[in-house]
């Protein structure tokens, strides 16, 4: 087995991303860092210990490479391609506070208290 392979191959093989194609627009797309620099090229080579941050789906996965595959396997065999060192996800009630905070038209209560801040009451 090799030492290297394309990002995007590997990306498709540890089953981040469905097809080649999706791995190529990711990689080139600027989502994805290799060893903290920004890669835009589907083709830039990663090796065993590299570390790829990765922004999708309104998430961060952070994945250290340790193996490399073939072809794209059942999720067991993806697994022993990488080490998951992404940061625990946000609890669901500050998930969804973040998601709607600031967000959509005010209501009739909101549009109540600013009037009455308008006229000083």
């Amino acid at each position: 087995m090799s030492e290297k392979q394309r990002i995007d191959k590997w990306l498709v093989y540890a089953r981040v991303v469905k097809t080649r194609t999706l791995g190529q627009e990711l990689a080139a797309s600027g989502h994805v860092r290799l060893n903290g620099r920004k890669v835009d090229d589907p083709a830039q080579p990663v090796k065993a210990g590299d570390v790829l941050t990765i922004g999708l789906n309104g998430q961060v996965k952070v994945l250290r490479v340790l193996e490399f595959a073939e072809r794209r396997g059942s999720f067991a065999v993806a697994s022993q391609l990488y080490e998951d060192m992404s940061p625990p996800p946000l609890p669901r009630a500050e998930r969804s506070a973040e998601a709607h905070h600031g967000e959509g038209r005010p209501t009739k209560r909101d549009r109540r208290r600013f009037d009455r801040l308008d006229d000083g009451g």
